[in-house]
């Protein structure tokens, strides 16, 4: 399991608790975090293979999670479970997530330095074999995957305009709804 996914060892041990029964409802994981805290908070992020997720589909990931961690135990402390979507600016945590979103800007950290820096910013460029590509000032590098340690999208008009209208066109939104937000959006960039 990547890094990226699950980064502690109570994380990984989590995310293969829960990765069959999301898998069996026909979800991904997308990442898992417990978050420290007065009350803990175990964070799961998934979506449909093909992307996407609803708030509904939250909910029954949500009590299927919760019925397999009351069996499993594994968290000894009371803690909260949120279920949610990757969101619009999304962690990338599989190197398939770097051809989906080819051609989008992302924020890149690696766990070492590489010619004396560990942060990126650029367009992604899609992957070559296991390396991430992406478009910087200086041209395109390849980053190995293994060498990551976090990524995600950069929030940009073009990325909220293309989701809202990926969203549009699977009418998973309101067409109104999406025509006042096209609006600013455009009027911005004037």
């Amino acid at each position: 399991m990547s890094e990226l996914i699950a980064k502690t060892a109570m994380d990984v041990r989590l995310a293969d608790i829960v990765t069959p029964v999301i898998e069996d409802m026909g979800f991904e994981l997308v990442r898992l975090r417990l978050m420290s805290g007065k009350t803990p908070i175990l964070q799961i992020m998934a979506e449909k293979p093909e992307g996407g997720i609803e708030v509904d589909d939250c909910a029954q990931i949500s009590t299927a999670i919760s019925a397999i961690m009351d069996v499993e135990d594994p968290i000894v402390d009371e803690y909260t479970l949120e279920v949610s979507s990757p969101g619009i600016d999304r962690p990338l945590t599989r190197l398939k997530d770097f051809d989906a979103w080819n051609g989008y800007v992302a924020k890149i950290e690696t766990t070492e330095m590489i010619d004396g820096q560990r942060r990126f910013k650029g367009t992604i460029a899609g992957t070559e074999g296991d390396e991430v590509l992406l478009e910087i000032e200086q041209g395109t590098i390849g980053l190995k995957f293994e060498w990551l340690s976090d990524a995600k999208l950069v929030l940009t008009d073009e990325l909220i305009r293309d989701v809202l209208r990926a969203r549009k066109d699977a009418g998973a939104i309101d067409e109104t709804q999406f025509d006042d937000v096209e609006t600013v959006l455009d009027d911005e960039e004037s």
